[in-house]
């Protein structure tokens, strides 16, 4: 059941942010958008009994008869970056803004036998085997993910994992994993819908739809019937990963405090230093910067942490850097247009920084 803490203190914090919105008077086609988003985040929280809604939380510490306190930020547009998160008081260096859990995360291939298969914490003695095929840090996480995991099981996924990792694709096996959360029931279909979906090229479309191919001949081989796959069609497949390939965060975990770590600037691409990669709702409205006020990090799991990097005022938008912010101008640039199909007009890329 959703937890009765974050239901109504979330939907407070849409309504808010609608209504900040419709009083800056934008055009009446984005105010349609962002209204419609809003909907749709609101119906994650209402429609399911079964679906855990765990896309953040505060720090706040509440009894029954508290509600805790919103992050200090709102969702709004921004002038020429769609939408974005702003500060709705003073925001001191340093301070946790909020957490985030993520809505689907995936391990790396590489590393499946070292994390957990749940929530991706690093195992120094898995107790994963070749015929088990993962391994869980503790009962809690083994418990939360067997639901779907028992749907994962049922499938062979040979021909499904040999195709991504000869193509060195990632982000197929977080749509699968969205597909078995759903059909399980402990997602909806339209998790993710709310999200920005990635600008696709015929050449990435027909990628796609060999990869929905094989998932789809996975799933129809086992006893699963076909009620409980009739979401699963070729345009949820594309749609799913299409809001993946550019909201996905690529999880690093920090090897100390993470108070040391504020004057680094978001994690490096190298996806060998990665444990797995994953969505969130809320932090995949931060907009980029190549000079950010926040940072996204992560401890010793997939839950993220949103900190701020300097001191931040009242109004401002709160912006993270999407990759190595320790590159030059013209790696940064390419890594940004390539990776998420924009080019930076921040004021550090604007004076050739």
């Amino acid at each position: 059941m959703i937890n009765q803490l974050i239901q109504p203190y979330f939907t407070d914090f849409l309504l808010h942010s609608y209504m900040n919105f419709v009083k800056s008077k934008r055009k009446r086609k984005m105010r349609f958008r962002l209204s419609h988003s809003l909907r749709l985040a609101s119906s994650l929280l209402t429609k399911s009994n079964k679906f855990q809604f765990h896309h953040f939380t505060t720090t706040t510490t509440a009894t029954p008869e508290l509600r805790p306190d919103p992050p200090p930020i709102r969702v709004g547009l921004t002038d020429s970056a769609g939408r974005g998160v702003f500060a709705t008081r003073p925001i001191g260096a340093g301070e946790l803004i909020h957490t985030a859990k993520p809505a689907v995360c995936h391990p790396s291939p590489n590393v499946l036998h070292t994390v957990c298969y749940c929530c991706l914490r690093r195992i120094s003695n898995p107790d994963g085997s070749e015929a088990q095929r993962v391994s869980f840090c503790s009962e809690d996480c083994k418990r939360r993910c067997m639901e779907f995991y028992n749907v994962e099981m049922k499938a062979d996924w040979a021909a499904f994992d040999d195709y991504c990792g000869t193509h060195g694709l990632k982000y197929p096996f977080m749509v699968k994993r969205l597909a078995c959360m759903v059909i399980s029931g402990v997602a909806r279909s339209d998790s993710v819908d709310i999200l920005q979906p990635a600008n696709l090229t015929p050449q990435m479309i027909s990628r796609m739809e060999e990869e929905f191919g094989l998932l789809w001949n996975a799933f129809r081989k086992t006893l699963i019937s076909d009620e409980d796959i009739s979401f699963l069609t070729k345009q949820w497949y594309i749609g799913v990963l299409a809001r993946i390939r550019i909201n996905a965060f690529r999880i690093e975990l920090a090897a100390g405090l993470y108070e040391d770590l504020l004057s680094s600037a978001a994690a490096s691409v190298e996806a060998e230093a990665a444990v797995g990669h994953a969505v969130y709702i809320l932090p995949s409205f931060y907009n980029h910067d190549c000079d950010p006020n926040a940072h996204i990090i992560w401890i010793d799991n997939a839950d993220a942490k949103l900190k701020a990097l300097r001191d931040v005022d009242e109004g401002e938008e709160l912006r993270i850097c999407y990759i190595d912010a320790s590159l030059d101008r013209d790696a940064r640039q390419e890594l940004l247009s390539r990776g998420f199909g924009f080019q930076c007009n921040c004021n550090r890329c604007l004076h050739g920084d």
